[in-house]
């Protein structure tokens, strides 16, 4: 397969409309709220890098990254669907480090809705929203985002290559183009005479790209079917690369250390021993850390350890209780949002029971399985970086700052990535390799962290409390008056990003605790900003990871405290509030023959959370095995309106519940003099192939809009298995991971 930066340079210009051997379509839109779309203005390209015709064939770039998700196989299905071709006709790279590139959809997340009530104004608001996505450059996957923004937008980008190359077609043989038809990469003639669309590259560069409608659901032959990963062969044989697969000439490798006290600074270092260590070519001073060159990441390890640094302490409590009491004084300031405030809370109705319930997670790891790693190449006045990585110009953009490079300098390759989660949206990666590679001009280095320095130097998904107060009566939910408190991810990431503070309501910090799909009358959820300076990060589902557990754990409480059987004590909250998510309930109700009673030594729970716009319920079955506990069986119903790949999506919602429940079981980050105090797998565990449920997954598709998938199926697998560890125990998870309270198998 050709190299990006190949057919780059062999085929057209980035930001412009300049086509030599080829052409690209694309679709440029920023949104489609009426009939008649929104076209670009004066001055901004018609013509967009999506789709490459050229000699070689047909070759999409996809926008997002790949990180296990589909997103690849996903997006050439959209091409294909207008495009005419089949689908193993279609090469698919990642796009290079690009505004064309931008997420369309990520910046209407951020209206403050519910989603779930969303009104079709919202709707066309939140697309409108998109033109932001392209003015700040945000080229990001992330927020399960990647087939909300390209779901309309390569089918856009497909018709419009289709029409042109009709249009060429048509010029060459003297006949209209509705006498034309395509199929399977092929203009054909009313005669029956094909031309390939590779014959037809040439004369379609000069045609102004010809808008055409999209074609009607029933007549789609690869949206709504699942079909085969077009990555899936790479990956099984080996030939898929990663950021630690990347090789250049002259190569040289790196590893690196920094303070284990997050944030502290590097007093003083002595090298000496490093440098005697046969191999190593420089050890170089990042400020805050070392990182030794060598002629192998083996060796580079060795050598960094070797390094006798004088660290400065962390700027944040040294010990985990410290943190925790922290962020429980939260509670006494005035909180940052309350946006449910439905009913009066304040009074408890006549005749009603009172419940109240306080719960903490802890700081998690990201725990990707490729460390964190990227390749760097600086000349002095250019500079390449290797990569896997969720931003392509955000980073493109800092690694330039670092090198003091105009950002045009910048060449940003993106590869596979080994796990994201949201990991790899930071720059923290791309600026140590810069660093390195500046110290060695004109030589290719790879540095690559070690398991150890991956764990300690994360941006956690950050520790959480929260206090719940609610009331029952006559078997009914009538008040639920909630308070989360953690540091803010969204303040974090704005700051690093932009390098200017973040401001107003904390959307983030509250999703899953204020949008939940329950009809409660006195609901009220309010969320505390904690100041702390641990570096926190966007983790697989973000606030809805912690905020689910809360919420859904004191439903559970709630529905014990009111006699009620917990499944239908929910349904009977979401019926009249959201139809999909009772569907979602109603599904996993008959999926696992839910009938509120267990076998001794069974226990089972429940739990709905709707997250990116995609409502996911889940049931999770434990056995008690002579003493010690095992998750026997799952299911999973979700309702994302529409699943592109049904099982792709049944693929995302097994992996993002498996997620959940290793974070659930297992995963805490904890402090002991300022530094964390888990350094590899054996110190944070996982679920393991023995230790896994059976899983039966239904995708519905009733929902009025597109949701998410990639993330949706984290936030409910927490409590839902806390829930059914009440069942069987009698003993109530208010605090994880649950190893620390129950005999799991592990």
């Amino acid at each position: 397969m050709a190299s990006v930066g190949k057919i780059l340079r062999r085929t057209f210009l980035i930001g412009s409309a300049a086509v030599v051997g080829g052409v690209a379509f694309g679709a440029y839109y920023v949104s489609r709220p009426a009939p008649n779309p929104l076209k670009p203005g004066e001055g901004e390209a018609a013509l967009n890098p999506f789709v490459l015709i050229d000699q070689n064939g047909v070759t999409l770039f996809a926008p997002r990254a790949e990180m296990g998700q589909g997103v690849k196989t996903t997006w050439a299905a959209l091409i294909a669907e207008e495009l005419d071709v089949d689908l193993d006709q279609v090469t698919v790279l990642h796009g290079p480090a690009a505004a064309a590139y931008y997420n369309s959809a990520m910046m209407g997340e951020s209206l403050p809705n519910k989603g779930y009530d969303i009104s079709n104004f919202q709707h066309n608001l939140a697309e409108a929203l998109g033109v932001v996505g392209r003015v700040l450059s945000l080229q990001v996957t992330g927020g399960s985002t990647s087939m909300k923004d390209g779901f309309e937008r390569m089918r856009l980008a497909g018709a419009s290559a289709r029409e042109t190359l009709k249009q060429a077609a048509a010029n060459r043989l003297g006949v209209d183009p509705s006498a034309l038809k395509t199929a399977s990469g092929f203009v054909i003639a009313p005669d029956g005479d094909k031309i390939a669309y590779t014959e037809l590259a040439i004369e379609a560069a000069v045609i102004e790209a010809v808008e055409a409608p999209l074609r009607a659901p029933s007549e789609w032959r690869y949206l709504g079917r699942t079909q085969p990963r077009l990555d899936m062969a790479g990956k099984v044989t080996g030939t898929a690369e990663f950021g630690v697969d990347v090789r250049l000439p002259g190569m040289k490798f790196a590893a690196v250390r920094m303070n284990p006290k997050l944030g502290g600074v590097m007093n003083s270092y002595d090298d000496s021993a490093a440098k005697t260590m046969p191999g190593v070519e420089k050890v170089v001073n990042l400020g805050t850390g070392v990182a030794v060159v060598a002629n192998n990441t083996w060796l580079a390890n060795q050598a960094v350890e070797a390094i006798d640094v004088d660290w400065g302490d962390a700027p944040y409590p040294s010990e985990t209780d410290e943190i925790f009491s922290h962020i429980a004084k939260a509670f006494d300031d005035a909180p940052n949002s309350t946006m449910r405030d439905d009913g009066d809370v304040t009074t408890l109705p006549d005749g009603a029971s009172e419940i109240t319930a306080e719960y903490k997670v802890p700081y998690l790891a990201h725990a990707t399985m490729e460390p964190m790693n990227a390749t760097a190449l600086f000349t002095g006045n250019a500079l390449e970086l290797w990569c896997g990585n969720q931003a392509p110009t955000l980073i493109q953009m800092r690694v330039a700052s670092v090198a003091n490079l105009d950002t045009e300098a910048v060449q940003i390759h993106t590869t596979y990535l080994g796990g994201g989660f949201g990991r790899r949206g930071e720059f923290d990666f791309g600026e140590i390799a810069t660093k390195v590679a500046m110290a060695m001009p004109n030589v290719p280095v790879q540095t690559t962290w070690s398991r150890e320095e991956d764990m300690r130097h994360d941006f956690y998904r950050p520790g959480a409390m929260a206090r719940m107060r609610g009331a029952v009566k006559d078997g009914q939910a009538v008040l639920i008056d909630g308070q989360v408190a953690a540091q803010s991810c969204a303040q974090q990431a704005v700051n690093r990003y932009t390098g200017l503070p973040a401001a107003g309501a904390d959307k983030v910090l509250v999703e899953a605790f204020f949008n939940q799909p329950y009809a409660v009358p006195n609901y009220r959820m309010s969320g505390h900003v904690v100041d702390l300076d641990i570096p926190v990060g966007f983790w697989r589902s973000v606030g809805n990871s912690h905020n689910g557990f809360f919420h859904e754990t004191f439903i559970d409480e709630l529905a014990h405290a009111a006699g009620r059987d917990p499944l239908d004590f929910r349904l009977e909250l979401a019926k009249s509030e959201h139809a999909p998510s009772a569907g979602c309930l109603e599904a996993v109700r008959e999926m696992s023959n839910w009938t509120g009673q267990t076998a001794k030594g069974v226990g089972r729970g429940v739990a709905l959370t709707y997250s990116f716009g995609t409502p996911v319920a889940q049931v999770i079955e434990v056995v008690d095995e002579d003493g010690t506990i095992r998750i026997n069986k799952a299911w999973i119903a979700c309702d994302m309106g529409l699943a592109l790949d049904p099982d792709n999506v049944k693929a995302q919602m097994f992996g993002g519940m498996m997620y959940g429940l290793s974070a659930a079981c297992f995963g805490e980050i904890t402090f002991s003099e300022g530094e964390v105090e888990q350094f590899n797998f054996p110190d944070y565990d996982a679920i393991r192939m023995h230790t896994a449920p059976q899983v039966e997954v239904r995708v519905l598709e009733t929902n009025r809009h597109m949701g998410g998938a990639g993330e949706p199926g984290t936030p409910p697998s927490m409590p839902a298995l806390g829930n059914a560890l009440f069942d069987l125990t009698g003993e109530r998870a208010r605090t994880l991971p649950l190893i620390n309270q129950f005999n799991l198998l592990i």
